[in-house]
């Protein structure tokens, strides 16, 4: 895969950190604003980008450039992945996918119709952790409750209340809690179960963006609480309670690090299978491969499932009366 990386910021400086592990990838391009450009050459020294790109016309014409990774501010993503297709680019775009349904299913349109590979940069649907999770279900019996808790307290929040508005609580940037953290409760949930028959989302909400919120999904026989906080904090892990036995998630469900499963009666058994330390590894290990085979097969599988992720986003937002973008 021959990467071109739009933008500097901190999931940038944090997936260059093992991309070294990934030797198959090598990162041919990034992408600077002018103001950050000191900084993308420091990190195309000490990672041997290829090129440094203040104009992005310049990147897409570059034809090393196979593959764009967009991990830009949200309310980029939609625009900037759909330049990118429009190019002859694949793309793998970084979590939420778009603001809305709508500009997801433009993109989607347009990326089958060039035959291109989009996918969504979302780490749980692809850890060991998880799909032994997935695989471990049944045994829980008849699913009851599921509860997802990804609660931090967010340094921005402080200046927030200052009038200090960073992009994480700017509605115009499609930040709020359930974009950033709940959005992975959310990913979490729905490849275990899919789409969810009713979606109410109860969020505080000041300014017009949610600093934290409880979303409810109710399916036929399951009901599941996901909370996601920046303006408090609280332990983080999810449970999943069935009437023949359990599932305790330590830490948050972006990384699913571990995670213990008891049967009734039973004793506790850790799950930790994770191969790589890094939360990025597993899916980009992935991409490499999906773009290398040009499986679509499994693009569309993604995208059907980043499909149902985005209605969950439309629902919530709608029904805490909450407009982003």
């Amino acid at each position: 895969m021959r990467l071109g990386i739009l933008g500097t910021g901190k999931i940038v400086q944090d997936f260059l950190t093992m991309i070294g592990d990934l030797p198959a990838i090598e990162l041919t391009a990034i992408l600077s604003t002018p103001h950050s450009l000191d900084h993308a050459h420091e990190l195309q020294l000490n990672y041997g980008i290829g090129q440094v790109y203040t104009d992005y016309a310049d990147l897409l014409a570059d034809d090393q450039v196979e593959t764009v990774y967009v991990a830009l501010p949200n309310s980029l993503h939609y625009e900037f992945s759909k330049q990118a297709l429009l190019a002859g680019k694949n793309v793998i775009c970084e979590k939420p996918f778009t603001l809305n349904s709508s500009q997801f299913a433009e993109l989607e349109k347009l990326a089958l119709a060039k035959d291109l590979v989009l996918i969504e940069a979302i780490t749980n649907q692809y850890l060991p952790n998880y799909q032994r999770i997935q695989a471990e279900l049944p045994k829980l019996g008849a699913l009851k409750i599921v509860d997802c808790n990804y609660s931090q307290y967010s340094s921005r929040y402080d200046r927030f209340k200052q009038g200090i508005v960073l992009p994480a609580f700017n509605p115009k940037l499609g930040g709020g809690a359930l974009m950033d953290l709940n959005i992975y409760n959310i990913h979490f949930v729905v490849g275990l179960l899919g789409q969810p028959q009713a979606v109410h989302y109860a969020a505080n909400v000041e300014r017009g963006i949610d600093t934290s919120g409880i979303l409810t999904l109710t399916y036929p026989d399951t009901q599941v609480v996901c909370i996601g906080a920046k303006d408090c904090a609280a332990p983080i892990k999810s449970t999943l309670q069935g009437n023949q036995g359990s599932i305790v998630v330590a830490g948050p469900t972006n990384t699913v690090e571990s995670f213990t499963e008891t049967a009734n009666g039973g004793d506790p058994q850790s799950v930790a299978l994770n191969r790589h330390p890094h939360r990025m590894f597993a899916e980009f290990a992935k991409f490499e491969q999906v773009i290398a085979t040009h499986d679509m097969a499994f693009v569309k599988q993604q995208l059907q499932h980043s499909k149902l992720v985005m209605a969950v986003v439309d629902a919530a937002l709608a029904d805490a009366g909450i407009t982003l973008g």
